[in-house]
């Protein structure tokens, strides 16, 4: 059956009789705002900074990839737009949008299959950071996962995924050999290299931008790591420009397999008490992590961050430590944790990493945020990891990070939006390019366009109008005001 052209201005709204007649159609829900749970579920994020004000004509919370079709007949035949909600993680909340459909995909959160000899494995889009690796680790196996334990698949996979052990397993979406979906005019497709190529392409890296909607990744998987193994090291914020410039210098000659960056960051209690006044319990702090054959291994390639010139003046140092996924996602989940509000941009840099670090270390100093913190993390091996040459993630860099701008107290929102902006003043000028996932389209949507290569931008924008010439699913930035 032909679906019928989208039409905002002249297709009638959807009746109460409409709306049940997609209930009965579908397993999950369909929420108007006339439902007690509507509010509940339109404000289902990560950053509670809002945006409060925005609300969805309707909202449906999908049980099978069978409810998110009829859910995009459904908006096509009634004038609403829509919009896709995963995790719920991305900081500037993109999939709150004034009216329209909002098709919430957090009941999709199953293991559909894993096959250890094929080292394959098929997930629904809701699975999380920590529920993947733990679900293949107990199989001797892993992922290219992201850090957030709490992230789910599907914006993590849809914008590129900045993944642990990255210099050897690539970005997440290196790993993705294929993607069922929901395509604009409601049909269930899969697409991968030689099948539905457009949609493959553009799915690996336009976020929220995509135009379609993930119901199943299908991974390719790797041998877990026989050994890891960490290092961290706190120094006074007056030596950070010696540690970044050591650190730039070093991290070439470290192996790929070693996950390298620099922190700016409140001091741990153990830690703060060594601080320097003047730091006001502020630290640079260098962690390192090992993905390695042998403990043996990850000892020899961390043992070369004790040369670093300013080892003599640190406030805390461990070498070397055992560890497991788990264990990583406690300290990562540590540092951003739940309950936040919070402004986030992360760039990619080419720039000197001891001009960045100092461009912005008397800043951080000042944070009105203490639970805030600036991330460089510092691609380790001889040459900056190439773009992905198939798919929409295109920025690549020797450096990626930014600031990580968090508080609790909404009296506080003015003074840590001040801050925030004046640090990316500081960055922006040295940075090369902007990731997706990390970025506020709302308060700097050039950033949207600068999270791209000119080529993957402009092709996004011809399969955008080839494949949802009715603009049936929101683009970057429209009904986010």
């Amino acid at each position: 059956m032909t679906a019928k052209p989208f039409d905002a201005d002249h297709v009638p709204k959807p009746s109460q009789a409409d709306v049940d007649g997609l209930r009965a159609r579908i397993r999950g829900r369909a929420l108007t705002p006339a439902d007690p749970a509507f509010e509940t579920a339109a404000l289902r994020f990560w950053n509670r900074l809002g945006p409060v004000s925005r609300r969805p004509r309707l909202i449906v919370r999908v049980a099978a990839a069978q409810d998110v079709a009829e859910a995009v007949r459904f908006a096509r035949a009634h004038g609403l737009k829509v919009a896709v909600r995963g995790g719920g993680h991305n900081w500037a909340n993109p999939t709150l949008r004034n009216g329209g459909l909002l098709i919430d995909l957090g009941e999709l959160n199953q293991v559909a299959s894993i096959d250890v000899a094929a080292r394959r494995a098929v997930l629904q889009p809701i699975v999380s950071n920590r529920e993947v690796q733990a679900r293949l680790n107990a199989l001797g196996l892993s992922y290219p996962s992201g850090h957030c334990p709490e992230v789910k698949l599907s914006g993590y996979l849809l914008s590129g995924g900045m993944s642990w052990n990255q210099g050897v397993w690539g970005p997440g979406v290196g790993s993705v050999e294929a993607i069922e979906l929901v395509t604009a005019r409601g049909e269930r497709i899969l697409a991968d290299k030689d099948h539905n190529a457009d949609y493959f392409w553009a799915a690996r890296g336009a976020g929220p931008g995509f135009f379609g909607v993930a119901t199943r990744y299908h991974l390719r998987l790797y041998d877990l790591p026989r050994a890891i193994a960490g290092s961290v090291c706190h120094y006074p914020m007056a030596e950070a420009g010696t540690v970044a410039r050591w650190l730039e210098a070093v991290a070439p000659a470290l192996p790929a397999n070693l996950e390298l960056s620099l922190f700016l960051v409140a001091a741990p209690p153990e830690v703060a008490a060594k601080c320097p006044p003047a730091d006001a319990g502020k630290t640079c702090m260098v962690t390192a992590t090992v993905f390695a054959d042998s403990l043996d291994e990850a000892r020899a390639a961390l043992a070369a961050l004790d040369a670093c010139p300013a080892m003599d003046k640190h406030l805390f140092k461990e070498t070397a430590a055992p560890t497991d996924f788990s264990a990583l996602f406690d300290a990562s989940g540590a540092l951003w944790p739940q309950g936040m509000r919070s402004h986030v941009d992360a760039m990619f840099f080419n720039a000197g990493l001891e001009d960045m670090v100092l461009a912005v270390r008397d800043h951080f100093v000042a944070t009105p945020a203490p639970e805030g913190l600036v991330l460089f993390t510092i691609f380790t091996g001889p040459d900056v990891p190439a773009p992905l040459p198939d798919a929409a993630f295109s920025m690549s860099a020797r450096y990626y990070g930014g600031p990580w701008t968090q508080w609790r107290d909404a009296g506080d929102d003015a003074a840590a939006t001040r801050w925030h902006d004046r640090c990316l003043d500081l960055l922006t000028p040295l940075a090369c390019g902007h990731y997706i996932s990390e970025s506020s389209m709302v308060r700097r949507p050039d950033f949207v366009r600068r999270s791209y290569s000119e080529s993957a931008w402009n092709r996004l924008r011809e399969l955008r109008q080839k494949h949802d010439p009715d603009g049936v699913f929101y683009d970057y930035f429209e009904a986010l005001s």
